[in-house]
C-alpha cells in the first residue's frame, strides 16, 4: 500500500465560503464581541435552517446544553434521563446544573437510546430526557415524545453531531421542546467553537437569551434580578457561522456521498459494519462509523493502530457514562449491554467533507488489510476509577492509544 503523502485527519472543515471576507468585515467594523450584524444574521439563518421560530448563540456547545437546562429550570433534586453512549459533554452539563443524570442503554438499530428502556428509568424526580442523535443519526423520537407527554416531562435534543439530519422529514432541532448544536471545528456547521439552543416556544427563547447575558434587565441596564451566565457568541464567530450556513446543504450533500462512498466498499467487508440509517431517518453521516464484529478476526483497537501506521487518523467510539470515573458508582447496579459493546467495536474513520472519493478508497483499502493482516487482538480497557486524577489521566491517554 502507498502511504499518503499526508496523514489523512478524522476531520478538518471546509472553509471554502466567504469566511474569510465576513470575518474580514468583522476587523474593519470593530464589531468582535458579542454585539454585532452577524451574530442575529446567524441565529436568524440557522432558526430557519432548523424549521424553528428562535436561535439563541453561544460561545460552544457544551454551554448551549446548560443554558437549556437553565431555561427549563432544572437544577439539584431533579433527575434527567439521558443515552449511556454520548459524549462526555450531555451528562456533564446536567451535572453543572446540579441535577442527576440517569443513563439509559442504546438500541442496536440506530446505537442511539433505547425508546424501549426509558420508561423504566422514569421516577418521581424525573424532569427531562435529554436525547443524542449520535454520530449524525437521529434518534426514533416518537415514542420518546409519547413517553414524554405522558409523564409530562421535557425533550431536550443534544444534536450537536447531527445538523441537518432529518427525522420522517422533520429536521432534528424541531422535535423537542428546546434543542442543543455545537459547533466545533470538526462538526458539519462551524464557527471554530460555538453553540445554539433552538426552540419554537417564544418563553423559553426569552428566558434563554436573559440567562445568555448575565441576566441583566432588559429596560434597566446592569440590573440583575437573578444569578445569570455569559454564554454569549462572537460576532467573530457568527461570521464564520453565516459563510458556512450559505453553504450548509452543499456540505450535507457532501458528506452524505462521502457516506454513500464507504457504505458501498465496506459492504464487502466481512465483520465490519457500517454506520446505520433506518428507514425513518436521514442521517447527516457527522461520522463515517463502523463497528469492527468479532467475525472481523480483529478488534477495534488493532484496526486503529494498523490505520494510524498508514497514515490514517481514526478516533474510537465514546466511553459509555457509566464506566467513567464522575458516573461509574451511581450507575453500578445498572447493565448496558449494548452501549458497552458498541463502545468496543466502534472506530470513527475520516469523515471531513473534503475527502474524495480516491481517499475513501484508500481508507477502505487500508481497512481491508488490516482485517486480512488477522489474527491480531487487543481489548480496550476502561481504566478504574482512581482518586488521583492525573494518574487517571494517564491511564485513559494510554488506553486511548
Amino acid at each position: 500500500m502507498n502511504i499518503p503523502h499526508r496523514k489523512i485527519p478524522v476531520y478538518e472543515p471546509d472553509l471554502g465560503g466567504r469566511e474569510r471576507e465576513y470575518v474580514l468585515d468583522c476587523l474593519d467594523s470593530g464589531w468582535i464581541s458579542g454585539i454585532g450584524q452577524y451574530v442575529s444574521r446567524f441565529e436568524e439563518a440557522f432558526s430557519r435552517f432548523c424549521d424553528v421560530s428562535y436561535a439563541i448563540s453561544t460561545c460552544n456547545g457544551t454551554v448551549a446544553l446548560d443554558l437549556a437546562l437553565a431555561t427549563l429550570d432544572i437544577g439539584p433534586g431533579d433527575e434527567v434521563i439521558t443515552s449511556n453512549l454520548t459524549f462526555a459533554a450531555t451528562a456533564n452539563a446536567i451535572r453543572h446544573v446540579g441535577a442527576t443524570p440517569v443513563f439509559v442503554d442504546s438500541e442496536p438499530e440506530t446505537w442511539n437510546i433505547d425508546p424501549n428502556r426509558i420508561e423504566e428509568a422514569i421516577t418521581p424526580a424525573t424532569k427531562a430526557i435529554l436525547v443524542v442523535h449520535l454520530y449524525g443519526h437521529p434518534a426514533d423520537m416518537d415514542p420518546i415524545l409519547a413517553l414524554a407527554a405522558k409523564h409530562s416531562l421535557f425533550v431536550i435534543e443534544d444534536a450537536a453531531e447531527a445538523h441537518g439530519a432529518y427525522y420522517k422529514r422533520r429536521r432534528v432541532g424541531s422535535l423537542g421542546h428546546i434543542a442543543c448544536f455545537s459547533f466545533y471545528g470538526n462538526k458539519l456547521i462551524t464557527t471554530g467553537e460555538g453553540g445554539m439552543v433552538v426552540t419554537d416556544n417564544a418563553g423559553l427563547a426569552e428566558r434563554a437569551r436573559f440567562l445568555r447575558g448575565q441576566a441583566m434587565h432588559s429596560a434597566l441596564p446592569y440590573y440583575h434580578p437573578e444569578v445569570g451566565y455569559n454564554f454569549r457568541m462572537t460576532n467573530l464567530q457568527a461570521a464564520i457561522g453565516l459563510a458556512q450556513m450559505e453553504r450548509a446543504d452543499e456540505l450535507i450533500a457532501r458528506k452524505r456521498q462521502i457516506a454513500r462512498w464507504y457504505a458501498e466498499r465496506i459492504s464487502r467487508l466481512p465483520g465490519i459494519e457500517f454506520s446505520p440509517e433506518a428507514m425513518w431517518a436521514t442521517s447527516s453521516f457527522w461520522m463515517n462509523s463502523v463497528l469492527i464484529r468479532p467475525e472481523s478476526g480483529v478488534s477495534a483497537p488493532v484496526v486503529r493502530a494498523r490505520l494510524a501506521e498508514a497514515g490514517i487518523e481514526t478516533r474510537p467510539f465514546f466511553y459509555p457514562m457509566n464506566t467513567l470515573p464522575p458516573y461509574i458508582r451511581a450507575m453500578a447496579s445498572r447493565r448496558y449491554p449494548v452501549s458497552e459493546r458498541l463502545s468496543k467495536q466502534g472506530l470513527n474513520l475520516p469523515s471531513s467533507p473534503r475527502l474524495d472519493e480516491a481517499t475513501v478508497d484508500f481508507v477502505v483499502t487500508a481497512l481491508q488489510n488490516c482485517c486480512d493482516a488477522a489474527p491480531a487482538r487487543a481489548s480496550r480497557p476502561i481504566p478504574a476509577p482512581w482518586s488521583s486524577a492525573p494518574v487517571r489521566l494517564a491511564l485513559v491517554e494510554e488506553a486511548r492509544a
